[in-house]
């Protein structure tokens, strides 16, 4: 499958079916392990379906209700995303501690097998698919996808593996432990998945802060504007980037010497189609506003740092 919003469908439809089957799974089990799976996929459905329709306007242009176009929404769903899976996962753990402390809870094992079973392969799946996906359509929203069933696939799997030790324990005599085997799973689950949703809000919501993007993507356009520009005595130069969502904004001020030979406007639309091309050629999906003056002050940052300076932080 090579279109986004046909990837993006079975995503959300994979999750509604797994979610489904959890729910059912939980209710014969008892098993809250269970019952997050469920959770977990039932609100990422809720969410997918908003994700299909954001995909499509991701790659909309500007309109006069919009004037920058439509790419902040990427972030948004994406913070949304994060942090409703943040809150269903922060509900479970305290759930679950509360049972531990209380004496744990027998869950039926072989139901239990079975729909690990089932949801190990259905998340490895779905994730295999994203994978491939990914090389026709390597978006925000795909990625988001495509780590969290990845980690759906691993989590399945630990599940399964876990439960698989309650017959053994029983079989060994072991039966003081059954009771607590789902609650430890539960908290096990949770520590092992929480920086998933944490890293997907915090990316988007710096995003949606405007913070300029990662150091691997500052330094290629940077670089690329400098070549461009190489052939013209520039005297300041100072380059502003955002990126919302797969969009790159890229806000260039070119200060000129006052005596530079300016023929006509068309001269100066050439310089940009340059840069336009160059940035291109590096970040196919790019926005790029280019100024030229002889006065330095137009190009001061705000906050008074020399141009091309870097932020302390790496990501």
């Amino acid at each position: 499958m090579k279109t986004e919003r046909g990837v993006l469908i079975v995503s959300a439809l994979m999750s509604l079916l797994v979610g489904a089957v959890a729910v059912t799974a939980a209710s014969l089990t008892q098993s809250k392990a269970i019952l997050l799976d469920g959770l977990f996929n039932l609100v990422y459905f809720l969410v997918a379906l908003i994700t299909v329709r954001i995909s499509a306007l991701a790659t909309q242009p500007d309109d006069r209700k919009f004037p920058f176009g439509y790419a902040y929404f990427e972030s948004l769903i994406n913070a949304g995303k994060g942090l409703l899976i943040l809150g269903v996962a922060l509900f479970a753990l305290g759930d679950a501690v509360i049972a531990l402390l209380s004496g744990g809870r027998t869950i039926v094992a072989g139901p239990a097998i079975v729909y690990a079973l089932f949801a190990t392969l259905a998340c490895s799946g779905t994730a295999w698919l994203l994978f491939r996906s990914r090389r026709h359509n390597d978006t925000p929203l795909m990625r988001a996808d495509s780590e969290n069933w990845l980690v759906n696939a691993l989590i399945s799997s630990a599940v399964l593996l876990t439960f698989c030790t309650i017959p053994l324990a029983r079989w060994l005599g072991w039966h003081d432990i059954v009771p607590y085997v789902d609650s430890v799973l539960v908290i096990a689950v949770v520590l092992l998945c929480l920086s998933v949703p944490i890293k997907m809000a915090r990316g988007a919501i710096r995003e949606l802060l405007n913070r300029a993007p990662p150091r691997a993507v500052r330094q290629p356009v940077q670089a690329a504007i400098q070549t461009a520009l190489a052939d013209l005595p520039v005297r300041q130069l100072q380059i502003r980037m955002v990126r919302p969502g797969r969009q790159l904004y890229v806000m260039i001020h070119v200060v000129l010497p006052e005596d530079y030979p300016l023929i006509n406007l068309a001269a100066l639309d050439a310089i940009r189609a340059r840069l336009r091309a160059a940035i291109s050629a590096v970040h196919p999906n790019q926005v790029t506003d280019t100024v030229f003056t002889a006065d330095p002050a137009w190009a001061e940052p705000c906050d008074g740092l020399p141009p091309l300076s870097e932020p302390d932080e790496t990501r």
